[in-house]
């Protein structure tokens, strides 16, 4: 199911990218990454919780409170340049069964 989540996030930042990159950059919502995950980690209190790669070489990553429940998209381009791509409430880390039988 985790595997099925980053790809399902990499579609969707694929799909949206182009668009939210640029209104990202408009609203100075990027940043070099290592200012926007230490600014995750301090001010939210959320670290890394999945990764994952584009056929571009831009690194999806989200992050996560399970104190608070606020979570954080990024992408971050090969040159370094992180933007946040969506952010929420109510995150919550799932445990997925394997499946089993025939269907497996």
């Amino acid at each position: 199911m985790d595997n099925f989540i980053l790809r399902a996030l990499g579609l969707f930042a694929a799909i949206a990218l182009p668009a939210a990159s640029a209104s990202a950059q408009q609203a100075r919502n990027c940043g070099p990454r290592a200012a926007v995950v230490e600014t995750l980690g301090e001010k939210y209190g959320e670290s890394r919780q999945g990764i994952g790669l584009d056929d571009r070489g831009a690194m999806l990553e989200i992050f996560a409170s399970a104190e608070s429940g606020s979570w954080t998209i990024t992408l971050t381009a090969p040159n370094g340049q992180t933007c946040l791509i969506a952010s929420g409430q109510s995150f919550e880390k799932l445990a997925e069964m394997q499946p089993t039988g025939n269907g497996a």
